[in-house]
């Protein structure tokens, strides 16, 4: 008897939120990165955010560093309730819902507030629907940022010739695939976790991949020459498991939208600040070494590389790929 009592104290206890208010629902936020990230900080202003608005009727939990789930076990975890909140890739969604391979696309997006306009408008709402038609109910995109090209060859990649014959890894990916097919380079599927070693040892020899994906994994220091592409993007999807969505009564449905709307708003600010910042750092281990070269390109190379790649698009118009209607939407939002 005495166990069991203690037991409920502590579950008690355990939904005590920080206003001293018992709490009315549990919302754990899954994710995979460290709490010093763009991503990281983000939810941990949501949860702060989300608590305040409440009024402490819901209890927001974080766990970050893959604590409970890593991302390809966090969507299965959600359907399930066992988790409530996650901000998966948008490759994690890959066989579920294929039109947010959208964001693959090279130069499709003209730039992050381009970009921004997409998925905050028409296209961001369908491929949100398309989303929670398979379970879950989407309420954000977060950035990671734009992709650069890197090459470990003496000559950098400057117009689409460049790239000719050389060895690109990807992630899997069908847009990725056609993207350097249409620039005849070779696309080489490997993990994320080889691609240091690949790069190194010369089993590839560029790369595609954000500023600070490249900076923390030390890309650029097995590399010649990167190129400030901006040509493609990475990024989130916030999910909520719909069973719990479902379960909110309006008003903190409206809170949660608050929340993350403001939360999405800081992690932009996040990921911009931390992409700038590292790519200072790579110039200036570039200057330092002598050992990398960072290229921008010209308003004309740009044109080049667009012309190039963007006849893949046509290939991805079917309503089972992209669709024609998404791809020519963003291409039309002002």
């Amino acid at each position: 008897m005495l166990k069991s009592k203690l037991l409920k104290g502590i579950v008690a206890a355990a939904v005590i939120t920080t206003s001293g208010v018992a709490a009315e629902f549990t919302l754990k936020f899954s994710h995979v990165v460290s709490v010093n990230t763009p991503k990281g900080k983000a939810a941990d202003f949501f949860a702060k955010r989300l608590e305040e608005l409440s009024d402490g009727r819901i209890d927001v939990q974080v766990y970050p560093s893959s604590q409970l789930y890593k991302d390809s076990a966090a969507l299965k975890a959600l359907r399930l309730n066992s988790i409530q909140m996650a901000s998966p890739s948008f490759s994690k969604f890959g066989k579920l819902v294929p039109q947010l391979a959208i964001f693959d696309l090279p130069f499709l997006f003209k730039d992050m507030d381009h970009l921004h306009r997409v998925q905050d408008g028409a296209v961001g709402d369908k491929l949100k629907a398309l989303v929670n038609k398979k379970g879950f109910y989407a309420l954000a995109f977060w950035d990671n940022h734009f992709k650069q090209l890197s090459t470990s060859k003496d000559k950098p990649l400057l117009v689409p010739e460049d790239a000719k014959g050389q060895k690109f890894r990807i992630m899997s990916s069908k847009v990725l695939e056609a993207q350097f097919h249409s620039i005849d380079a070779n696309p080489q599927m490997m993990p994320f976790s080889e691609v240091y070693s690949g790069l190194q040892q010369g089993v590839i020899d560029g790369q595609e991949n954000t500023i600070s994906n490249i900076y923390t994994k030390k890309f650029h220091e097995v590399q010649k020459n990167l190129t400030l592409t901006n040509h493609g993007y990475l990024g989130y999807l916030v999910v909520t498991s719909k069973k719990f969505w479902n379960s909110l009564p309006s008003d903190l449905q409206a809170d949660v939208t608050q929340a993350m709307k403001e939360a999405t708003i800081k992690e932009r600010e996040y990921a911009q600040q931390l992409n700038d910042e590292q790519l200072e750092k790579i110039k200036a281990y570039a200057k330092k070494t002598g050992k990398l070269t960072v290229h921008t390109l010209t308003p004309e190379q740009i044109a080049a590389w667009k012309s190039a790649v963007s006849k893949i698009y046509p290939k991805f118009y079917s309503k089972k790929k992209i669709g024609e209607d998404l791809i020519k939407a963003t291409q039309a939002t002002k």
